[in-house]
């Protein structure tokens, strides 16, 4: 959990130049398109692209669910609104340049769907598809965000597989990828695609997200040694401070008292569980609780301030079933993934789901926001750890990739009498198969 005692770390200002013009330096294109591709066939071969993989079954797509495609207002940038007719002129540009494929299905032939032939121009295999067609999506991106981003189309080992791979592009004898000027103030290099003009408002430098990877800059093993060592020196301290944090957070005790109400009979468990707070309150509303945590002297202060818990030492991202039941009826997840980097999170997210029973239910609360902070102490106990805020989308995504189904998600404010000043990200989900 993230304690109170974490320093506040101001965000630098980052300077725009405000230009909403493609740099003359991106608009060379590769000559087996022949010709540049303009935003709106950007948008139509990323998506085609994308759906290709995520959601096989239902492709090729129908022009109606195209244009859906397109229009998300989620992992575009930007936010498109194409009309019908839009779409269809397109889809005819793009026919007539060979880089869609019109395909007849249904009977008598009547129902048209749209398969993309650009990785086929551009002999591109699963990666090079997968970060260019996210290129195509959202614009510049920082090798961080391509890792988190490409997750569903294509699952790279690490940073340095994206870095690679953009390089390689990058080095073609018709080159697909640029990296752009790291700006002052900035993190890291953003890489752009060669394919034509940015869309208005993608091309004009934005405020560098942090990159939230950093967390994973020693491995993470490295990672973990830093988290075990914090938790286990502060336990006790911490323990005495947020033991009864719940009783000054009506939100939470509301949510997590639905959790206990509305999953299946069975037992839960509270994983990253600290001293024990949010598997006392589950175990209040009559369910069998276990807690799970990566610290043994967290585990001791379970032990001794809530006897009534089986708790235990293990972690969270190889959680195992119940003993005494076929699966898990709520795993509840209380800012027990503020260590993992964004590109962790949709295995963690799959594995608690994994070992729900159906109709089970995951309770995830995190801390969102472009940050990556730093504490040096837990309550008066020196420590060394950092604390991703993340990204809301990226958690719902996570979720959904999961399978997990029903969800409904929440922000908050912080009460800064009892907590550390955040924005906090609750989210309830099922699995239903």
């Amino acid at each position: 959990m993230l304690c109170r005692g974490i320093p506040r770390r101001d965000r630098a200002e980052v300077p725009l130049d405000g230009r909403r013009t493609t740099p003359a330096s991106l608009v060379r294109v590769s000559t087996a398109l022949g010709t540049s591709l303009e935003p709106v066939e950007q948008r139509i071969l990323g998506a085609l692209i994308e759906k290709q993989r995520t959601v096989p079954d239902s492709y090729p797509l129908t022009a109606n669910a195209l244009r859906g495609a397109c229009n998300q207002t989620s992992s575009r940038e930007p936010v498109m609104a194409l009309d019908e007719q839009t779409i269809h002129r397109t889809l005819a540009g793009l026919r007539d340049r060979e880089l869609i494929r019109f395909v007849h299905t249904g009977s008598g032939a009547r129902v048209v769907r749209f398969h993309q032939r650009l990785t086929e121009a551009l002999d591109l295999d699963e990666p090079a598809a997968a970060v260019l067609a996210v290129l195509l999506l959202r614009g510049p991106q920082t090798p961080g965000e391509l890792r988190t981003r490409t997750e569903r189309l294509h699952a790279f080992a690490d940073r340095d597989a994206v870095e690679a791979l953009l390089s390689e592009l990058a080095g073609r004898d018709d080159p697909l990828v640029v990296q752009l000027e790291r700006k002052a103030g900035h993190h890291d290099h953003r890489w752009a695609h060669l394919l034509g003009p940015l869309p208005a408002g993608s091309a004009a430098p934005v405020t560098e997200s942090v990159d939230r990877e950093s967390v994973l800059a020693h491995g993470v093993d490295g990672r973990d040694a830093r988290v075990l060592a914090a938790y286990d020196a502060g336990a006790a301290s911490y323990a005495d401070a947020l033991d009864d944090e719940l009783t000054h957070k009506p939100f939470d005790s509301w949510l997590l008292s639905r959790v206990a109400d509305l999953a299946p009979p069975g037992p839960v468990i509270d994983v990253g569980c600290g001293p024990g707070q949010v598997a006392a309150l589950l175990a209040d509303h009559g369910r069998a609780t276990s807690a799970l945590d990566l610290s043994p002297a967290m585990i001791d202060q379970v032990w001794s301030r809530h006897p009534e818990i089986d708790a235990r030492v293990g972690d969270l991202t190889d959680l195992l079933r119940p003993a005494t039941a076929a699966g898990w009826s709520a795993v509840t997840a209380w800012y027990a993934l503020v260590h993992l980097a964004p590109s962790e999170l949709p295995a963690a997210i799959r594995g608690l789901a994994r070992v729900l029973v159906s109709g089970g239910m995951v309770a995830l609360a995190v801390h969102v926001g472009d940050e990556v902070r730093q504490a040096d102490e837990f309550f008066g106990t020196p420590v060394d750890v950092d604390f991703v805020f993340h990204d809301r989308e990226q958690v719902l995504d996570a979720c959904r990739s999961a399978g997990l189904t029903d969800i409904e998600w929440y922000l908050r404010g912080s009460n800064p009498a009892h907590e550390v000043d955040t924005e906090r990200l609750y989210v309830l989900a099922r699995m239903t198969s």
